[in-house]
């Protein structure tokens, strides 16, 4: 339930925070502002991404010690877990990096 709520808070900050560079056309202002939201929005990201990862590891470590003929079925769910936690935060860096250098929403 955490992760899915940090996922939410994730992303509706970076959208949030982005979506006051898309107010006028290409100002300097304006990419002033994409990159405060990209930078913001990535820390909040890997913040959020860290947390989860310290919680998932925590949780495996207890596992193992309560149980210790189980841990080669917990590290393994422990690895696709966190691979899958990782992948949250390179989606928002693939967010982050279209907003500085493809940028769509400036003509």
């Amino acid at each position: 339930m955490r992760k899915v709520l940090m996922t939410a808070v994730n992303t509706v900050a970076l959208l949030s925070i982005a979506s006051l560079a898309f107010a006028s056309d290409a100002a300097p202002e304006v990419l002033s502002n994409i990159m405060w939201a990209c930078g913001i929005g990535m820390a909040i990201a890997a913040a959020g991404c860290g947390i989860g990862q310290g919680l998932g590891l925590k949780a495996a470590c207890e596992g193992t010690a309560r149980n210790p003929e189980a841990a080669g079925k917990i590290q393994t769910m422990l690895i696709l877990g966190l691979a899958f936690v990782e992948s949250l935060a390179i989606y928002a860096l693939v967010v982050c990096l279209l907003l500085l250098f493809a940028n769509p929403f400036v003509s």
